[in-house]
C-alpha cells in the first residue's frame, strides 16, 4: 500500500473487456480437449486390460477406423476379420496384421469401461462443436481493424484439422480482428493465434517495449548479480498460456527450410539443454507477435464498427 500511495507501482496487465468472453470460451475449448485426449487414454487403457493390442496397428483410435472398430465391438462383434474389413483402405497397418491385434479376451466388466470411455469421448467433441458455435459469434461480433495494402497470402501446406475450431475461415476472421496475419510467421497456426488474441488481445501499448512483453511471458532469463558478478539465483517460474504455445511452435520448427527454421537449428547445436534452445526461440518468436502488433499500430489502423441491422 505505502508503494502504491508513492506511486512506485506499475499496473497489472488486463485483457480488455471485449476479448473477456472470447477468452473464456477459448480457455473451456481447451479443457475440452484435454479432456478428450484423457477419455482416449482411458479406451486404450480398457482394450490393452482385455488384450486387444489396436493401438499397435492403428496409431489414432479417435480416427474414424478406431472408432468403427470399437464401436462393432461394442455391438457384439467378435469376429477380427470382420472388425478388421472396417478399417479405412489408407490405414497402413495390412488386414492381417489388425485382425492380429483383435484377438483378445473380452470381459464384460472391461467393455463397460470401453462404453464409458467412448461415450465420455463424444460427449467432450459434442462439447467442443458448441464452443465452436458460440466462439464464432463472438469472433465475428468483435470490431474490424482497416488493412490498406492488404498482406499477400501464403500457400501453406495442407493438413489435418486435428484440434483446430471448426469455425468458417478463422484465419480470415482472426487476420480482420487483429489487422495483421500472425499466422504468417513459421510455428504459429491459427490455434496459436487464438490464444494469442484470447489472452493479450490487439493492442499490445501496455507493454513498452519487446523486452518488457517478453518478460511478462516468463521468457526471459533472470540475471542475478552480488557486487558486480553474476551469481545463481532461484528461476522464475512463469505459467502463461501464451508462452506455451510459443514454445510448442519453436518445436515444431525443427524440420522447416524457413529463416527461423535454421534459426533454431543454430540454437539447438549451441545450447546445453534442449529446453534453452525452445525457450529462446519462443522468445525470438513473441518478439515477432509484438513487432507485427507494434507495426499493426504505426500504421494507424483504426477499428472499423460492424454495420449494424436495419
Amino acid at each position: 500500500m505505502k508503494l502504491h500511495r508513492y506511486g512506485l507501482l506499475r499496473d497489472s496487465f488486463h485483457l480488455p473487456a471485449q476479448m473477456e468472453s472470447v477468452r473464456t470460451l477459448w480457455r473451456l475449448r481447451i479443457r475440452h480437449v484435454q479432456e478428450a485426449g484423457r477419455a482416449i487414454q482411458h479406451m486404450q487403457k480398457a482394450l490393452t486390460k482385455m488384450n486387444v493390442q489396436l493401438a499397435n496397428a492403428i496409431s489414432d483410435l479417435s480416427g474414424l477406423s478406431g472408432q468403427a472398430i470399437m464401436g462393432a465391438i461394442l455391438e457384439g462383434q467378435r469376429d477380427p476379420w470382420q472388425l478388421a474389413d472396417l478399417c479405412d483402405p489408407h490405414i497402413r497397418a495390412s488386414r492381417e496384421e489388425v485382425a492380429h491385434s483383435l484377438q483378445g479376451n473380452w470381459r464384460e466388466d472391461v467393455l463397460f469401461e470401453l462404453r464409458q470411455a467412448r461415450d465420455s469421448y463424444h460427449f467432450t467433441q459434442q462439447q467442443m462443436a458448441a464452443c465452436d458455435r458460440q466462439l464464432e459469434t463472438y469472433l465475428a461480433a468483435l470490431p474490424a481493424r482497416t488493412l490498406d495494402p492488404p498482406p499477400a497470402k501464403r500457400r501453406r501446406k495442407a493438413s489435418k484439422p486435428g484440434n483446430e475450431p471448426q469455425v468458417a475461415g478463422l484465419q480470415g476472421e482472426l487476420q480482420r480482428i487483429c489487422g495483421v496475419d500472425l499466422t504468417s510467421i513459421d510455428g504459429i497456426g491459427p490455434i496459436a493465434a487464438l490464444t494469442i488474441l484470447s489472452e493479450v488481445g490487439t493492442d499490445l501499448s501496455a507493454f513498452p517495449d519487446e523486452d518488457h512483453f517478453t518478460s511478462w511471458l516468463g521468457l526471459t532469463g533472470t540475471q542475478n548479480s552480488s557486487g558486480g558478478k553474476a551469481v545463481k539465483g532461484p528461476r522464475r517460474k512463469v505459467k502463461n498460456r501464451v508462452a506455451e504455445v510459443l514454445r510448442m511452435g519453436a518445436t515444431t520448427l525443427l524440420n522447416s527450410q524457413s529463416y527461423l527454421g535454421a534459426r533454431y537449428r543454430h540454437l539447438r547445436r549451441n545450447a546445453k539443454l534442449p529446453a534453452v534452445a525452445v525457450k529462446a526461440m519462443a522468445r525470438y518468436l513473441a518478439v515477432l507477435v509484438y513487432r507485427l502488433a507494434a507495426q499493426a499500430r504505426a500504421r494507424g489502423l483504426q477499428l472499423v464498427p460492424l454495420p449494424t441491422a436495419n
